[in-house]
């Protein structure tokens, strides 16, 4: 675990700091210089590019990281993996682009009524799709690699800072919303072509390959598992957007736009569980390849550890503020009747973050065929949820039933990894961890109001739950890498005084 938590907090560094440019992006220059229908607007055009991605990309990014150990030997080679790596999304492309172009007509009526704006840019998707398939072709490349930071340092903080900077000139009268849009799909072209010459800086990529290497077991072997996880990704992938294309179908893009902030709101709160995700999954698929289920299963219960502890304390610090963050931001009585989406989303981020990594170890290991019965019983009470919410609700019930979704699914699961990988992530550290961030969020409710200033109150609130959270977690043992660390930092700090 300590190479995987070294590498998770140079990744996590990296999204904080990302945070920080987004945080400015979306609490504040999106809402004060776009409309919510054209925030709504932006939104539901990446996602849709997102979609269709995920669709062309055939199972790429699982499928790299648990097949990339058979591809490497004693002397480090690869056996001309990028090559094939570079096949199946190309692949993907061919069929999913000329069907997405097929289908337009199709698609547009879904959101004719509600969307008309997003049916006038809709050609922006097809360039979208391309960008966005050997962009994460790229970066999944890179994690193979062990080579995380700078591309997430360019999908952090390089695309963020490229989206302020034309957000603001829009805001200025600078750009047209056409320009705008246009200036948009190309920071994602940008981001493809920087993470494409990294990994030619870092590794000698070349097309050449050795045909012979995939023998007919080991060919049989990937097909049928791209198979199998091209049909779980299908449903799987529609549940992940479905609360957005459904609202703007139905309560079009001005609720949207107001889901689009509050979701972002949510968002950060598994920021550092990308980053123990990516450095974690080739480690997973290793001990996978051979069987070995007690590291693997290891390996699970500490990252689900601490995926629930800083999921759960940063939501935790949102929580208390949230009063105070939409006081702050340009337009926040527009976002206030979102408190209980935040709460909602909050809660299924936690779950999904404390879980996840069971779905990684069924999708890397001999039962990954399961996913697919995963997938069509998460995708069925999604779409089951949505309608049924949505009409009544609004973007309170698109939030419900993502939670409602995401509680059944996982439960569901679990239930896999606990039967056929015999994995449990639950210690009675997981119980201590829970019960802590409800004892901190109670003794917020009892703090006083010492300021009408959102910012002073939000400093005061954060400073005293803070430091009750970090003696707490010290005191409780709750994580022995955390109390590790915080005792080497102990030791160096009296070190240096005494010197």
């Amino acid at each position: 675990m300590g190479i995987i938590f070294r590498q998770s907090i140079k990744g996590t560094v990296v999204h904080w700091i990302g945070a920080v440019i987004g945080m400015i992006t979306m609490l504040y220059i999106q809402p004060k210089f776009l409309k919510t229908e054209e925030i709504g607007l932006m939104k539901v055009l990446y996602e849709s590019g997102l979609l269709i991605c995920s669709f062309a990309l055939l199972g790429t990014t699982s499928s790299t990281i648990r097949f990339f150990p058979y591809f490497k030997n004693s002397k480090n080679r690869d056996n001309g993996f990028f090559f094939y790596l570079l096949v199946l999304p190309t692949v993907g492309a061919i069929i999913f682009i000329p069907l997405v172009i097929f289908l337009k007509d199709v698609i547009i009526d879904f959101f004719a009524e509600k969307s008309a704006l997003y049916v006038e840019y809709f050609n922006w998707v097809i360039p979208l799709i391309l960008f966005l398939i050997y962009w994460v072709t790229f970066e999944t490349y890179s994690n193979v690699k062990m080579r995380i930071a700078v591309p997430k340092l360019i999908r952090e903080i390089g695309v963020r800072i490229l989206l302020l900077a034309i957000y603001t000139m829009y805001g200025l009268k600078l750009l047209t919303l056409t320009e705008l849009v246009t200036c948009a799909i190309t920071v994602y072209a940008i981001s493809m072509i920087a993470t494409f010459f990294y990994i030619r800086k870092f590794d000698s990529i070349t097309l050449k390959h050795n045909r012979k290497f995939i023998d007919k077991p080991l060919r049989n072997k990937i097909l049928k598992y791209i198979g199998f996880l091209f049909l779980a990704t299908v449903s799987g992938n529609i549940i992940n957007q479905l609360d957005i294309f459904m609202l703007a179908s139905l309560k079009g893009l001005d609720t949207t736009g107001v889901y689009t902030i509050l979701i972002y709101i949510a968002a950060m709160i598994d920021m550092p569980s990308r980053a123990i995700t990516a450095i974690s999954s080739p480690v997973a698929a290793e001990s996978l390849k051979n069987d070995d289920f007690e590291t693997a299963n290891k390996l699970y219960r500490q990252v689900s550890l601490h995926q629930l502890i800083s999921g759960s304390i940063i939501f935790m610090f949102i929580w208390i503020n949230l009063d105070n963050i939409f006081a702050i931001i340009p337009n926040g009585e527009s976002f206030a009747p979102g408190k209980w989406v935040v709460l909602f989303l909050g809660i299924a981020k936690i779950i999904t973050m404390t879980l996840n990594f069971g779905g990684i170890l069924i999708a890397y290991s001999r039962y990954y065929y399961w996913s697919l019965f995963f997938s069509v019983f998460i995708f069925g009470a999604g779409v089951a949820a949505n309608l049924l919410l949505i009409p009544v609700l609004g973007m309170t019930g698109a939030s419900l039933a993502t939670l409602t979704a995401c509680i059944l699914s996982y439960s569901v699961q679990q239930w896999i990894v606990l039967k056929k990988i015999k994995g449990n992530p639950y210690t009675i550290n997981t119980i201590k961890q829970i019960t802590l961030i409800l004892i901190l969020v109670g003794i917020n409710y009892l703090l006083p109001n010492w300021s009408n200033n959102p910012f002073i109150d939000s400093a005061y609130r954060s400073i005293i739950i803070g430091i009750l959270t970090a003696v707490f977690l010290y005191k409780l043992k709750i994580s022995v890498t955390i109390n590790s660390i915080i005792d080497k930092s102990r030791e160096k700090i009296k070190t240096f005084i005494k010197a």
